[in-house]
């Protein structure tokens, strides 16, 4: 692809993608060692390889997991219990449709959504956890079962790059209507297993009346998390008319008095809470917040 749509910030390129790997990771913690509901990194007492503490035997214990060093030691019969390491699994849902290619500074709505997903994507990994996709745009959407360490990222970022490409061809080629993004959710379930953790990243327009049911059926048996891209140079506008173009072609004026108010922290969308990101942002800044906003120790 050339021409203006080979320009940084339109186009979505592997090469930056695979490099928000250093970034994603610069505040990275240890993975949580208490046990936790809602398919997140934990670590529970069971039968893994790693030693969670050593006691005395009891009654019932197997015996098989005899410590011979604490027994030799102290005369008295000491048994091993080992952590048992629960998967963890996180879908990445990126919104491609016409609504999203579009911005003012930075980047399109549409990359910076991928570039979010994919910090939180490096950081799911590297956890010790497994990646899926599933990007919808105005055409077929890429859908990729979930699989673990930077294999399984490097997969996710090719699906998001093709997806990508794909949509952008379609609106060179006039594809401007949104079809409704509740209806890509049907293949959610094919690969988001029972527990997992999924991260829609949209900016929500033409959502579907379902929407609202959707997630709550998600939430029944899964984690969805909203992320509302969004341009934050709409808000800082100088006072004056502007034209716009709206989607059925028609064109009008809006009249600006001024800067906006600060934008929220949070919106509440489809009876959620998403998380706002600026797709103008620096990237170091939506690293930031995402890390606060998806600590390795949260719950759902």
């Amino acid at each position: 692809m050339t021409g203006p749509l080979d320009a940084p910030g339109v186009t979505l390129r592997a090469s930056d993608l695979i490099a928000l790997r250093r970034l994603a990771l610069e505040r990275q913690v240890p993975p949580p060692v208490a046990a936790l509901p809602g398919g997140f990194v934990t670590r529970r007492r069971g039968h893994g390889q790693e030693i969670a503490d050593v006691r005395e035997y009891v009654a019932g214990d197997d015996i098989r997991h005899l410590d011979r060093g604490s027994t030799a030691r102290t005369g008295v019969l000491h048994i091993r219990s080992f952590q048992e390491e629960r998967d963890r699994v996180t879908i990445l849902v990126a919104d491609f449709r016409p609504a999203m290619l579009w911005g003012l500074s930075r980047a399109f709505l549409s990359v910076a959504a991928a570039e979010a997903l994919v910090l939180i994507g490096w950081r799911a990994v590297e956890e010790g956890g497994r990646v899926g996709l599933l990007a919808l745009g105005a055409g077929e959407p890429v859908a990729l079962a979930p699989r673990g360490r930077t294999r399984g990222m490097l997969q996710v970022i090719g699906g998001l790059v093709r997806a990508h490409e794909a949509a952008l061809g379609l609106a060179l080629a006039g594809e401007r209507e949104d079809p409704p993004f509740d209806a890509g959710f049907q293949r959610i379930e094919r690969i988001a297993p029972a527990g997992c953790e999924i991260i829609i990243a949209s900016g929500f327009d033409a959502a579907g009346e379902g929407l609202p049911d959707r997630l709550a059926a998600l939430s029944q048996r899964r984690v969805p998390r909203l992320l509302a891209m969004t341009e934050g140079a709409t808000r800082r506008l100088p006072p004056g008319s502007y034209p716009i173009r709206l989607a059925d072609g028609r064109r009008r004026r809006l009249r600006i008095s001024g800067p906006a108010d600060t934008p929220p922290e949070t919106l509440a969308i489809a009876g959620q809470q998403a998380l706002v990101i600026d797709a103008g942002a620096p990237l170091s800044e939506t690293a930031l917040r995402l890390a606060g906003a998806f600590p390795p120790d949260r719950t759902p």
